[in-house]
Order: C-alpha cells, then sequence, then structure tokens
C-alpha cells in the first residue's frame, strides 16, 4: 500500500511568501500564531498566511499572522553575474610560460616476504616470519 499525502489549498502556496488569508482560504476570524490565545480573533482579511518549511512535514505548515507579526518576504536575490574579461596584456619575456601537464608517476611495487609471500613494510623486515629483505 503507498502512502500519500493529500492536496489541498496549503499545496498552492509557495514557501515563506506571506499571502492573504482571504484570498487563499475562507473561514471565521481567527487569531495570530504569535499574538497567543488572549488576542480577539481578526478576519481573514487582516491575516497574513505563511508557509513554512518543516523537518517533519514535507508539505510544510502554514501559520497564520496580524500585520504587526507578519515575517518579512525573502529578498530576490540575484545570481551574481560574471566580471566581463578583461584583455590580457601581453607577457613580459622574462614571466614564466605555461607549462605542459606532467605524466602520472607510477607507483613502486612493494617488497614482497620470500619465505610468507606477504608485503614487507618500509622497514624492510617481514611482520609475519622476521626475515629482514633488502
Amino acid at each position: 500500500m503507498k502512502i500519500t499525502a493529500t492536496s489541498d489549498w496549503r499545496d498552492a502556496l509557495s514557501y515563506d511568501v506571506p499571502v492573504l488569508v482571504a484570498d487563499v482560504v475562507p473561514g471565521d476570524p481567527t487569531r495570530c500564531a504569535l499574538c497567543g490565545l488572549d488576542a480577539a480573533p481578526l478576519e481573514r482579511t487582516a491575516l497574513w498566511a505563511v508557509k513554512h518549511r518543516n523537518p517533519k512535514n514535507h508539505a510544510g505548515i502554514v501559520r497564520f499572522y496580524c500585520l504587526a507579526h507578519r515575517p518579512e518576504p525573502p529578498r530576490q536575490v540575484e545570481p551574481p553575474v560574471a566580471p566581463a574579461r578583461a584583455a590580457r596584456a601581453p607577457r613580459a619575456a622574462g614571466s614564466r610560460a605555461r607549462t605542459t601537464p606532467r605524466a602520472p608517476v607510477a607507483e613502486k611495487a612493494a617488497p614482497v616476504c620470500p619465505t610468507c609471500f606477504v608485503e614487507v613494510p618500509a622497514t624492510g623486515v617481514c611482520g609475519m616470519c622476521g626475515e629482514r629483505i633488502a
């Protein structure tokens, strides 16, 4: 059996973008999430719905805020523009020339003990039999 989340009005909201509650979902007056239970309920035209990311709910959570507590919408960050490449000045005669890549150096094979047939460490003494390998 595959369990999926149901689709409702909250799926249409973007994360961290305040939207008037009256434009999103009709209903009775309700309270701001930060004003507390002592505050009087506000009309939906005076409340803002903001969808927040939640690590325990992949669909996020929606909270209602009054104008005084409404979070600021995220600023639109423009992608950085690559600076235009300036024409390079000719190199001086004494500057280093571009070198070609070197070929990789082959690793030296580790010596093998003729008695035990195991690799001998850099000390030159076999760890199994103690024989010194030159």
